[in-house]
């Protein structure tokens, strides 16, 4: 289908018209990024509570009794794993503050010595306490205004305190209201779609919401297996951080390979400090705890219970979060993947269109060949033969 002048300027003016819009709701979520974070994370919980309300909803119950229902299992599910956790997560916090005198006698007396025979450079000089004091009287009013800063940021984390606070009595109240109109939302939002576009873009909402069940309901249950992998394995070769270092390796592991190197750092650190020295039985212990729980992520919990509908490489996810995360702080990174899982499917849509498309295929060759290559020449023997001979 040909196009005139003026109806391809329309079909510019048009497409422009959306990324104008889209540029437009970027810098309003940018703006209002603050004060966002308890409503995405309250839409996040009414996404993933919203197939279970349905499922009750089919069976003849109210939609108000499904949302009750499903909220109240929802809070005791989390009441059930802060009473757990936070005992023993405060039993690690308090083995953490016991063992700082240990590990700087350990700093101090072997692992600074070490690293100075091994690179040369003189680390143990800058921390002599004459030689810190000396620096900072010789950096007093620099010292002065980091002093102001500090006190500063101190005033202002007891107004940021305060928001987390509201923020947290916000998120239950939103969820609920999310929940409850949830199908009503999408309605809404349905009816503002362009009839001539309703199809197209239904479809692309769908897998969309494929996609996005397949990350966030999957990836969740990963990083809490791994979680406990990570934290019972650390735990059973006798490593005392054991249990606080797998959950933070597991709930970091949403991002490729960054809780596991993250743990494995960690987990060699304290098993340095633990062992007051090179204790090669325990690093090899602890080498095993996390190579088993990488071989089970990528051959049984990824691909059983994540699958393969995302398609985002590990490099794509890196930088997702870190784009996210410069952009629009944390609420960028709450955001960055699944914007990525959902900007994945609309570029399979654009490839899909473009491979279809006159400027893939085109109507004839681009480049023109002589006639000698383009075809080919085909040389018949007309000349008399002579009489086979017998």
């Amino acid at each position: 289908m040909i196009l005139t002048p003026e109806a391809e300027i329309a079909q510019f003016l048009r497409r422009l018209k959306y990324v104008l819009a889209a540029l437009a709701v970027g810098w309003v979520i940018w703006l209002l990024g603050p004060i966002l974070t308890p409503f995405v994370l309250a839409l996040a919980l009414a996404w993933l509570g919203d197939p279970l309300v349905d499922r009750i909803e089919a069976n003849g119950r109210s939609r108000n009794t499904g949302v009750v229902l499903v909220f109240v299992a929802m809070i005791l599910v989390i009441t059930a794993a802060l009473l757990i956790l936070v005992p023993m997560i405060e039993r690690q916090i308090a083995t953490l503050v016991a063992a700082i005198p240990q590990a700087q006698q350990w700093l101090m007396q072997t692992g600074i010595p070490w690293f100075e025979q091994k690179t040369g450079l003189e680390v143990m000089q800058w921390m002599d306490p004459d030689r810190l004091i000396e620096w900072v009287r010789s950096h007093w009013q620099q010292a002065g205004g980091f002093a102001k800063t500090f006190f500063g940021y101190v005033s202002r984390s007891g107004f940021t305190m305060v928001t987390w606070v509201v923020n947290i009595l916000l998120l239950p109240i939103l969820a609920f209201y999310f929940l409850r109109d949830w199908d009503k939302l999408v309605e809404r939002v349905a009816s503002m779609i362009p009839r001539n576009h309703i199809g197209t873009i239904t479809k692309l909402a769908r897998e969309s919401d494929e996609v996005l069940g397949a990350f966030i309901r999957g990836q969740f249950l990963v990083m809490i297996a791994l979680g406990v992998v990570y934290a019972a394995g650390l735990s059973l070769v006798g490593l005392k951080l054991g249990l606080l270092i797998g959950l933070v390796a597991g709930l970091i592991s949403f991002i490729p390979y960054l809780g596991a190197t993250t743990g494995i750092v960690m987990a060699i650190g304290a098993a340095l400090v633990q062992a007051q020295g090179f204790d090669l039985k325990l690093l090899i212990l602890v080498g095993v705890v996390f190579t088993v729980g990488q071989l089970l992520e990528s051959y049984v919990l990824t691909p059983r219970i994540v699958g393969d509908k995302i398609g985002l490489h590990p490099v794509a996810v890196i930088f997702a979060v870190m784009a996210g995360g410069q952009l629009f702080g944390f609420l960028g990174m709450l955001l960055a993947l699944p914007v990525a899982a959902v900007s994945n499917v609309l570029l399979r849509y654009a490839h899909q269109r473009y491979r279809q498309s006159d400027l893939y295929a085109g109507e004839k060759s681009a480049i023109v060949l002589d006639s000698y290559i383009d075809t080919p020449t085909i040389i018949v023997d007309t000349s008399p033969k002579a009489p086979d001979s017998k």
